[in-house]
């Protein structure tokens, strides 16, 4: 069979199509367009271009219910309450499945990536925010809803920084990319002498997280410290998780795949040292996810056997 996916961001549409292998034989990019009419006008579009194809499932950020409707996102202006199955459905003459993007990565990641072959996974994406996918028992799980997933906002600290979604202390806002940036510039106000400034400019406000990850890859110390931070911060999540759904492995998907040399070791140090009886529990293994970005596209695609 040949399968189409989709996968919708703030700015780029990827669009992929796959065999029952999970091999991308098609992929097309479009501009991610504004508001609910013209989103839905390019999706069909897209479909169209990807040319023949035996199914299509859609991926897109925010919060997505079982039945295809996007109640809101954060990356998307002006989409709410859109019930995007419905319309697409109706479109094509046939079922298009919709689910949340970073569920869409873990499908794929479970299927034919870095989790294949396990039985409980947990996917957690780091990225702007974090999101991510759970498989328990060999199946994708969803939550009541369809919600399950919405990792970055777990508090992690009470009255801490504020996040977009309106509350503090989101493990969203001390572990994803903003979070790195964040960590930098505490550190810079304490020794500014960094190559992480030098390539910002000169501007501490202006230190973004590609600034620290490549002051690190050349040896800066300071970098080096702020990666290992990070590294903590992103294992405290993690043990969180861990302690709730004891999961076989954990996939970590987003940016930080790019250089998993840099986080790997700090990640996995912190989270023995956090996790409750590490000595006494098998751990968990941690590994970045291996689809990169096209994973959300494979995982759309996939939606139509999962669903």
């Amino acid at each position: 069979m040949r399968r189409a996916g989709i996968d919708v961001g703030g700015t780029k549409f990827l669009g992929v199509v796959i065999d029952d292998d999970g091999t991308v034989l098609t992929e097309l990019r479009r501009a991610t367009p504004v508001g609910p009419e013209a989103l839905v006008e390019e999706l069909v579009l897209l479909a169209n271009d990807l040319g023949s194809h035996d199914s299509l499932g859609v991926g897109v950020p925010g919060l997505v219910t079982r039945t295809g409707i996007l109640r809101s996102s954060p990356h998307l202006a002006g989409v709410e309450e859109l019930d995007l199955g419905r319309r697409l459905s109706a479109a094509f003459g046939a079922a298009v499945p919709i689910d949340n993007d970073a569920t869409c990565a873990a499908l794929a990641e479970w299927q034919v990536g870095a989790g294949r072959a396990s039985v409980d996974m947990v996917m957690v994406t780091l990225g702007t925010g974090i999101g991510g996918g759970i498989v328990i028992d060999g199946r994708l799980r969803r939550g009541r809803n369809g919600f399950a997933g919405e990792f970055g906002h777990m508090v992690v600290v009470p009255d801490g920084v504020e996040c977009p979604c309106g509350r503090r202390g989101c493990w969203e806002r001390y572990a994803a990319g903003t979070g790195l940036a964040h960590i930098a510039r505490e550190a810079l106000g304490d020794r500014p002498r960094s190559r992480m400034l030098e390539l910002a400019g000169g501007s501490v406000d202006l230190v973004r997280g590609e600034h620290v990850q490549r002051a690190a890859s050349e040896g800066d110390p300071l970098a080096l410290e702020v990666i290992d931070r990070f590294g903590r911060w992103v294992a405290l999540g993690l043990v969180n998780l861990a302690n709730a759904l004891d999961p076989e492995i954990f996939v970590l998907g987003g940016g930080l795949a790019a250089t998993p040399d840099l986080y790997l070791g700090p990640i996995r140090t912190w989270f023995h040292e956090l996790l409750y009886a590490p000595e006494l529990r098998p751990h968990p293994s941690i590994e970045f996810a291996q689809l990169g970005e096209r994973a959300g596209a494979i995982g759309a695609a996939m939606l139509g056997a999962h669903h």
